[in-house]
C-alpha cells in the first residue's frame, strides 16, 4: 500500500505540474501567439487560457504604444547644409501574428526603417523648410514609415523630430541674416511713419492756409508749451505778415 500511495502521489504531483505548465495568463495589453508543433494556430488573450504541454509554444506580444528614440543621423539637406537630426517614433503592434511571423525582430526592424527614412527624407528638404515646416515633415515621415511597417502588422502612430543641430558657422550666418532682416523691417517702419506724418502735415498746412486764424492759435499754443517748460527765456513768435510792411518800405528806400 505504501508503494501504491507513493506512486499515486507522484502521478498527482506530475498531473499538477502539467496542468500548471499548460495554464497561461495574458494581461489586457498582451496577446499570445500560439504555435503547435511549429505551426501557427491562433492568437489568444487577454485572460486565462490553456496550452497543450510539450506541444504548444506561446510568444507574448505587447500591444501598448512603443516609444522608440531614433539615434542622431548625419544628413545633408538639399541646399548642401550638413545637419545632425534625431527623432522619436511612436508605434504599436496591431496584428501580433504578422509581427512574430513576418519579421525576426519588429522593434529592431522598425528602428532601422526609421533611421534610413529620416536620412533620405530630410536630404530632400532645404534647411529653411526643415526648421520652419517641421509638422509637415513629421507627417511625411510617419506616412512613409507606416507604409513600410504595415506588412509586419505595425501601425506608426506619430513621428516627431526632436532636435536639429547645424554647424556653428551656419548658426552665425543665420544670426546675421536675422539681424539684417530686423534692421530692414525697422527702416521700413520708420519710413512709413515719416510718410504718414508728412501726409498729416500737408493736411494741416492746407487747413492753416484756408484759415489764417489757425496760425495765430498755433502760435498761442506754442507759447503755452514753452511756458510749461519753466524756461528762463520765453520766445514770442512774430507772424511774418506783421513785418512785411516794414520790409516793403525798406526796399523802396
Amino acid at each position: 500500500m505504501t508503494v501504491v500511495a507513493i506512486l499515486i502521489a507522484i502521478l498527482v504531483f506530475f498531473f499538477i505540474l502539467v496542468l500548471m505548465s499548460s495554464i497561461r495568463i495574458a494581461r489586457e495589453y498582451e496577446r499570445g501567439v500560439i504555435f503547435r508543433l511549429g505551426r501557427l494556430i491562433a492568437t489568444k488573450g487577454p485572460g486565462l487560457f490553456l496550452l497543450i504541454p510539450f506541444v504548444d509554444r506561446m510568444v507574448k506580444v505587447d500591444q501598448r504604444i512603443v516609444t522608440m528614440s531614433v539615434p542622431p543621423q548625419e544628413v545633408i539637406t538639399r541646399d548642401n547644409v550638413p545637419a545632425k537630426v534625431n527623432a522619436v517614433v511612436y508605434f504599436r503592434v496591431m496584428e501580433p501574428q504578422k509581427a512574430i511571423v513576418e519579421v525576426e525582430d519588429f522593434i529592431v526592424a522598425t528602428s532601422q526603417i526609421a533611421q534610413t527614412t529620416l536620412r533620405s527624407t530630410l536630404g530632400q528638404s532645404d534647411l529653411d523648410h526643415l526648421l520652419a515646416e517641421r509638422d509637415k515633415i513629421n507627417q511625411r515621415l510617419q506616412q512613409i514609415i507606416d507604409e513600410q511597417t504595415s506588412p509586419w502588422g505595425i501601425k506608426v502612430v506619430a513621428v516627431e523630430i526632436k532636435d536639429v543641430e547645424i554647424p556653428q558657422t551656419m548658426q552665425r550666418a543665420m544670426a546675421r541674416q536675422a539681424e539684417a532682416e530686423r534692421e530692414r523691417r525697422a527702416k521700413i517702419i520708420a519710413a512709413e511713419g515719416e510718410f504718414q506724418a508728412s501726409e498729416k502735415l500737408a493736411l494741416a498746412a492746407n487747413v492753416i492756409a484756408a484759415e489764417p486764424v489757425a496760425l495765430q492759435l498755433r502760435y498761442l499754443q506754442t507759447l503755452v508749451e514753452v511756458a510749461s517748460e519753466h524756461n528762463s527765456t520765453t520766445i514770442f513768435p512774430v507772424p511774418i505778415d506783421l513785418i512785411k510792411a516794414f520790409m516793403g518800405k525798406a526796399e523802396k528806400q
